[in-house]
């Protein structure tokens, strides 16, 4: 596996993280005002995560890794080097159910979602009333 760096988006590079996500997974749109990160390697842009900001807690909005490095553990190495974001203020994340198991190796927990914060409750039920297979997660802190 090549070594990766993991940095914080430099906001100059935005239009960059736009266009991995037009050319990766449309539906997913990143936004200037969340926090990004990218993993970059010696081929450019590997993946990307995203974190939405609210008042007391932050949302996982979203991961991407490049289609052609998929399946080779980087999403899970990708949240280990992104660990002080998730530290840093209480996160969650509505997980695509077959990926529980990759955000349970990086110490997210499924919890109820009664457990979520009103903000994020509504959008849950949202989300699953249009047909998404989603399951609410918290970060455990270690």
């Amino acid at each position: 596996m090549s070594d990766y760096r993991y940095l914080p988006l430099d906001t100059l590079r935005f239009p960059l993280i736009a266009r991995f996500y037009k050319d990766h997974y449309p539906a997913g749109k990143p936004k200037k005002d969340e926090v990004i990160w990218t993993m970059e390697g010696s081929e450019g842009l590997i993946g990307t995560v995203r974190f939405r900001q609210f008042e007391g807690f932050q949302l996982l909005t979203g991961m991407l890794i490049h289609p052609d490095v998929r399946r080779q553990k980087l999403g899970i190495a990708f949240l280990h080097a992104v660990e002080k974001q998730t530290k840093d203020k209480r996160c969650y994340c509505l997980a695509y159910r077959y990926l529980v198991a990759l955000y349970e190796n990086a110490a997210f927990e499924v919890i109820d979602a009664d457990a979520l914060p009103e903000e994020l409750k509504g959008r849950y039920i949202s989300y699953c009333n249009s047909g998404k297979d989603l399951v609410p997660m918290r970060y455990l802190a270690k």
